[in-house]
């Protein structure tokens, strides 16, 4: 594993060496209680997602779906998805969040602007020679939809709520993670770019999960 991929590791709190998860009362570093007890799970790398049957052993519904929902954040918060929901104008690039080069801006339909549009330069697959990404569609999320500086619990809310999840269902989004083209593309960057934790199927499914359980969201502190 590269330095690069060690280091985005620890960021996102997902190497092998967690394998308790936190959720509920008092912070520690064995992981926190839950109804008296504590939740362990088996170890994971850092560019591994657990499967949802991975956290069975949580009888509490509520806490349950609160647990699946930090694991998919690992996905939601990589620089490969934050980079294309930025906070700004302009998207970011590479795992250090860098303003994109050369320097452009979303434009009034999230595409860039006349003479200068996302599609001019990216297309619908990687450009290997030229190291220039590439899906179908690919453009910037609305402003609205920024994920960048959110904690699990914040990008929780915003994913459930219509006005700033592009006006989608949950059985929608459970769809658009699992299937959408462009979102699969964070698991196969191309170049020397880092892919998002796990698969794509993977992502779905515990998003799926997340939602048979009530699409309950983590509390502020908890982080995956």
């Amino acid at each position: 594993m590269s330095l690069r991929s060690k280091a985005l590791g620890v960021v996102l709190g997902a190497g092998a060496a967690g394998v308790t998860l936190a959720l509920a009362f008092g912070v520690g570093c064995g992981g926190r209680a839950v109804q008296g007890g504590t939740v362990k799970l088996s170890p994971v790398e850092s560019q591994a997602l657990r499967a949802p049957t991975a956290f069975a052993s949580i009888s509490d519904k509520k806490e349950r779906s609160r647990a699946l929902f930090l694991e998919a954040s690992r996905v939601m918060l990589h620089p490969r998805c934050v980079n294309c929901h930025p906070a700004g104008d302009s998207p970011t690039q590479g795992d250090a969040f860098q303003l994109h080069d050369p320097p452009v801006v979303r434009g009034p339909e999230d595409q860039g602007v006349p003479g200068l549009e996302c599609t001019s330069c990216h297309q619908e697959k990687n450009a290997e020679l030229a190291r220039v990404p590439g899906a179908p569609k690919w453009h910037l999320a609305p402003k609205v939809m920024a994920w960048q500086g959110r904690t699990p619990q914040s990008l929780c809310e915003q994913l459930k709520d219509p006005a700033r999840n592009g006006g989608k269902s949950l059985a929608e989004i459970v769809e658009h993670s699992a299937h959408d083209e462009l979102v699969g593309w964070g698991w196969k960057p191309g170049a020397d770019r880092v892919p998002a934790p796990g698969t794509q199927a993977e992502f779905g499914a515990l998003v799926a999960a997340w939602v048979k359980d009530g699409a309950e969201c983590p509390r502020e502190e908890s982080r995956p």
